[in-house]
């Protein structure tokens, strides 16, 4: 990758005896959406605190438009915008008054503050409610009026951790157009979130996140493809599992067959097959069924998605 604009190496954070971020490392390319991707508690919003600089690593460095963190950590902050998965808004002030504040806070003034205050409410759509406590506000439109105060500054990289956690429809296609608009004006944007359909309509590549480590990177469509044709979970009695999965791997349409009892239901077994081509894997396993009188318990087919790329790669699903 020619200049990235953000390098994150080998990232280290550790709380007692836990392991939080296990050496995590990639790089952002400019004018790029960058999704960090995986469920509660998986490190991204630990990741996310120690590139921003609000909380030191334990190891590993950041560099941001060639501005190592560690040693130009006043420099680096300039360039960054932050909107964190909790609000950090003041509920009696009306938006208006938000974004004055925070402006203030990052050196705006008179004519130059009023316009990106002006701005950053258009682009929240709420001008018409501008003047407003922030109480009265749903929780999509603190969201978006959260978004605006991260841009007063215009950041070269913004992060976005968790932006349509708990927001209603309309409010998450706003944020996502906000987003897209951003992005195609030129900022370079890192977004976490666990909804993998958000990652697959606005990430140009994405770093799937699990245990603290980053353990795929690529874009949806290469994840997607690495795939293959999709994944059948099999619910089985635990008497015909074994000879089940002996024989469900030698149809010719089924890559691999494994077991994974521990997510299946009390007294049962579970088959994860892997397939080159789903409907026909599925086909030969009923018919393997039927012949061997297996009791099938139950049947989910997941087609090619990153939903399940991401149970492939960690057992589990995105939002266990």
């Amino acid at each position: 990758m020619s200049d990235p604009i953000l390098v994150v190496s080998d990232l280290q954070k550790s709380f007692g005896d836990r392991q939080a971020v296990r050496g995590v490392s990639f790089q952002v390319a400019r004018g790029e959406i960058f999704g960090l991707l995986g469920p509660n508690g998986a490190g991204k919003t630990t990741t996310i605190s120690m590139i921003t600089g609000l909380l030191p690593s334990d190891g590993g460095s950041v560099t941001v438009d060639g501005l190592d963190l560690r040693t130009q950590t006043t420099a680096v902050k300039e360039k960054l915008g932050l909107v964190p998965q909790e609000l950090a808004l003041y509920p009696t002030l009306s938006a208006r008054q938000n974004l004055n504040f925070f402006g203030r806070i990052y050196g705006l003034t008179g004519k130059e503050l009023k316009a990106r205050v002006d701005e950053g409410l258009e682009m929240a759509g709420l001008t018409d409610r501008a003047d407003s406590a922030i109480q009265t506000y749903s929780g999509g439109m603190k969201r978006r009026i959260n978004i605006a105060a991260g841009l007063l500054h215009r950041p070269a990289l913004l992060f976005l951790d968790e932006p349509t956690v708990g927001v209603d429809p309309q409010s998450r296609n706003a944020i996502f157009e906000n987003v897209e608009a951003l992005n195609r004006a030129g900022m370079t944007v890192i977004y976490t979130t666990h909804y993998m359909e958000e990652a697959e309509r606005l990430c140009h590549r994405v770093a799937i996140i699990d245990e603290g480590q980053c353990i795929a990177l690529d874009t949806p469509t290469g994840l997607i493809r690495s795939l293959g044709g999709g994944i059948v979970l099999l619910g089985v009695a635990p008497d015909r599992a074994e000879e089940m999965a002996g024989e469900v791997a030698q149809l010719p349409s089924v890559k691999a067959v494994s077991r994974t009892d521990a997510s299946s239901p009390p007294g049962g077994g579970q088959l994860k097959i892997e397939s080159h081509r789903v409907q026909e894997a599925l086909m030969g396993t009923l018919e393997i069924a039927n012949r061997l009188d297996a009791r099938l318990t139950s049947l989910e087919i997941l087609e090619p998605n990153l939903e399940s790329v991401f149970l492939h790669l960690t057992g589990k699903k995105l939002r266990q």
